[in-house]
Order: structure tokens, then C-alpha cells, then sequence
């Protein structure tokens, strides 16, 4: 019963979500051809992607009634000045809090309310059970995002979610992993036995490649990870121009 009732709620996702985006973002980025693939492949492939070394962040606690709100400069700047700086908060246990082991909540894409009041009860939840919490906005997102683009949500044509300038889409990914390595470094140096992440959507991609990358991380979580999407929309399409759409857009990437 749960299977077939969960296949059906990703369809009707996926039409609704279909509908709602403008036919020529599909259509353009399939035909685009300028979409510094071979850049890409050479930067995902090379050690700037994610680099050896990472240093901890320098944190900057901002006076409110929790205590817990923080920034920090990005250690991987890009052209907008509002990205560059991230923002988070940090759930702390009431008592010897650098004694307790940390778990890193990193949200999905869209600048959603959900994205950030879910994760303060997922984070109330591990201070009931005994850890630290903490959140960071994910590049372009939220207070992060440039200004001259108004909200983020996953449909808009400037998102690193669906971006035809696949650098700019990896370059996206590598500055979060970054931000959340130097944020765990941080944790640990200040003696948190164990720093684990959970993940939700791009989130979750986000955490993955990071513990891949990262021995010092001792857990990950990841729930509902976009991997290899395309399939899937193509499978689960009712109407025939939604399959040519995602075809054609998903021919565009394995070029």
C-alpha cells in the first residue's frame, strides 16, 4: 500500500512541478550549447574541486536571545557579495556542550519556510536525545541570496539546481562542501568528540560528497538525495511532451 501510494505522490510532483516551470527553460537548456561541460569535467576531476586541506571557520556569534546565531566569511568567494557570507545557527546542550557530539542539519533547495523551521524542531530533537545541532544556509539561499534575483525556489532559471552553466553548477556544490567541511573543522576544534551530517534534497547531495571526501566526519544521513533524476521523470511522465522534454534535456547532460 505505501509503495504504490508513494509512486503516485512523486508523479503528481512531477507534473505539478513540470507545469509550473516555463516550457522554454526545458527546451533552451536541451539545446544549449554553450554548457562548459569539458571545463566541468576537468574541475570535478582536478584537486580544486575538493581540496586536501581545510581550515576551520571563523565564526562570528551574533548577540540574540539564543546565543546560537553565527557567520562566517566563505573560504570559496564568488562574484556576489551576499553569498560570500554564510549563515547558521548552533543548538547547544545545556551542559559541556563541547563534550557532546554534534549533527550538522543541511536543507534542501528553495528558500521554503519548511527549510528552516523543520530543521530548528530536527534540531530540538537532538538536544532531547543528547547531541548539538547545528544549520547552515546553503549557497544561494536565503539571506544568502543575490538580490537582483529575488527568492530562490527550485523552478527559477537562476538556481544552481537546474543551471545551464553546469561550471557554475559544480562550482556552487564545491563552495558548500567547503562551508560545511570548515564549519565541522570548527566543531571538532573546539573538542566535540564526533561531527555527523544529515541532509534533505541538495542537502543530501551536499553531505555525501562531503564525507566522501572528509575521514574526520564520523556519520552521514541522507534523505532523499537527487541522484540521477532524469530516468525517473522520463519513466513516470503521463504526458508525451513532458518524456521529449526531459529526453532531450537529459541527452543535453551526458554530452
Amino acid at each position: 500500500m505505501i509503495a504504490p501510494l508513494a509512486k503516485f505522490i512523486d508523479r503528481l510532483v512531477l507534473q505539478i512541478g513540470h507545469a509550473m516551470l516555463p516550457q522554454s527553460t526545458w527546451r533552451e537548456a536541451a539545446h544549449e550549447q554553450d554548457l562548459k561541460l569539458e571545463q566541468t569535467v576537468q574541475f570535478l576531476n582536478g584537486p580544486d574541486f575538493i581540496p586536501t586541506e581545510s581550515q576551520p571557520a571563523q565564526l562570528d556569534f551574533i548577540p540574540d536571545a539564543s546565543g546560537g546565531r553565527f557567520r562566517f566569511p566563505s573560504p570559496r568567494p564568488c562574484e556576489f557579495a551576499e553569498n560570500n557570507v554564510v549563515h547558521g545557527r548552533l543548538y547547544r546542550c545545556a551542559d559541556a556542550w563541547q563534550e557532546r557530539p554534534v549533527i550538522v542539519g543541511l536543507h534542501g533547495g528553495g528558500d521554503f519556510p519548511g527549510n528552516q523551521f523543520g530543521f530548528h524542531l530536527f534540531a530540538r530533537r537532538c538536544l532531547r536525545a543528547g547531541f548539538n545541532a547545528a544549520t547552515l544556509e546553503l549557497p544561494y539561499h536565503f539571506q544568502r541570496r543575490p538580490r537582483q534575483y529575488g527568492p530562490l525556489n527550485i523552478l527559477c532559471q537562476y538556481s544552481p539546481l537546474i543551471s545551464r552553466d553546469y561550471l557554475q553548477m559544480a562550482m556552487t556544490y564545491a563552495q558548500a562542501i567547503a562551508e560545511i567541511r570548515s564549519l565541522s573543522w570548527w566543531l571538532l576544534a573546539e573538542g566535540c568528540p564526533a561531527v555527523a551530517l544529515w541532509g534533505y534534497s541538495r542537502g543530501a547531495a551536499d553531505a555525501g560528497m562531503t564525507v566522501c571526501r572528509d575521514a574526520r566526519l564520523a556519520a552521514v544521513v541522507m534523505a532523499c538525495p537527487p541522484a540521477r533524476c532524469e530516468p525517473y521523470e522520463v519513466q513516470l511522465a503521463v504526458r508525451p511532451s513532458i518524456r521529449a522534454d526531459c529526453r532531450a534535456f537529459a541527452g543535453c547532460a551526458s554530452r
